[in-house]
């Protein structure tokens, strides 16, 4: 064996650790890679975003949850639901919308998942 296989990540480091990350790491594939990098790419809607992240983070402190993976994931199959309940769905990894006026237009469910996947992000969850 040589040193060239030592490079690599162990397996385990290619499984999620738990269910939360799970979901967590499917929403971040359907919307949070296109969301966030077309946020990063326009003020306007970075700005609106952060205001999702900051309604996201007011909720889960008022509920007295973390914003750790159990605590993201709680809020994100929450709003998961509620948008199934309303017919919206979710886009199948790689076919959120890329440009930011798509995004700007897009229906809240999504942006507050763009805001917990972006969350997720900046607390190391993902």
């Amino acid at each position: 064996m040589t040193n060239e296989f030592l490079a690599f990540a162990p397996i385990s480091a290619l499984v999620p650790a738990s269910p939360a990350t799970g979901l967590l790491d499917e929403m971040m594939a359907r919307v949070g890679v296109d969301g966030i990098v077309a946020a990063l790419a326009d003020p306007g809607l970075l700005a609106l975003v952060d205001q999702h992240a900051a309604a996201v983070r007011d909720t889960l402190e008022s509920a007295g949850r973390d914003g750790d993976a159990d605590g993201l994931a709680g809020y994100a199959r929450a709003i998961v639901a509620g948008a199934r309940r309303m017919s919206r769905g979710l886009p199948d990894p790689g076919f959120a919308p890329t440009a930011p006026a798509d995004w700007k237009a897009a229906d809240w469910h999504l942006l507050r998942l763009v805001a917990i996947c972006m969350i997720a992000e900046e607390n190391g969850v993902l």
